[in-house]
């Protein structure tokens, strides 16, 4: 059996435990807790995922987070899943939650942030780098990001009232190498 999570309704009650993989495959709604990462000058952390993951292989994302366990609260789930996939050890700040129609599966996103620089674990991502609110903005419609990342940047922006400004022209990311056929 795989990772444990609590199934929960439009309201985000716990109504049973079930196998993420088996929400997934069922569309039940679930948890997801992420942490946005910003340094002091409130730059946030993009990364692109490595390509020998099972999802989203190679693309780019400004959240880090994965399910939440059960029992768990959102802000722990966000803190553990900050020392699992970055090696930082230290609370975060919950922002805010909403029910994410999620391209996979639909699941309640719970978003925490980290006002403190971090230095990702190499073996968890393959490229990073810190952007300003507007050039984040920018490059996710000019490059490859996980697909729920738009919507909760969206959000983001609302809850956080952060810079919009105009775009500035063309991606500050690199391109997605090319794999091999």
């Amino acid at each position: 059996m795989g990772e444990m999570v609590e199934r929960v309704d439009e309201q985000d009650r716990t109504v049973g435990v079930v196998d993420r993989g088996e929400a997934i495959r069922r569309r039940w709604l679930h948890r997801v807790a992420t942490t946005v990462c910003r340094d002091p000058d409130g730059r946030i952390l993009v990364h692109r995922r490595p390509d020998h993951v099972s999802r989203f292989p190679g693309q780019y994302n400004w959240l880090v987070g994965g399910a939440v366990g059960v029992g768990e609260t959102y802000p722990a789930a966000a803190s553990r899943e900050l020392a699992e996939e970055l090696g930082v050890h230290t609370p975060t700040r919950f922002l805010f939650k909403y029910l994410c129609r999620g391209v996979i599966s639909p699941y309640w996103l719970g978003l925490a942030v980290l006002d403190r620089p971090v230095v990702p674990d190499a073996s968890e991502v393959a490229w990073h780098a810190w952007l300003t609110p507007v050039e984040l903005r920018a490059a996710m419609y000019d490059t490859m990001f996980v697909p729920d990342a738009r919507d909760a940047f969206v959000r983001y922006q609302g809850e956080h009232a952060g810079p919009r400004g105009p775009l500035p022209r063309g991606s500050t990311l690199p391109p997605r190498p090319q794999r091999s056929v």
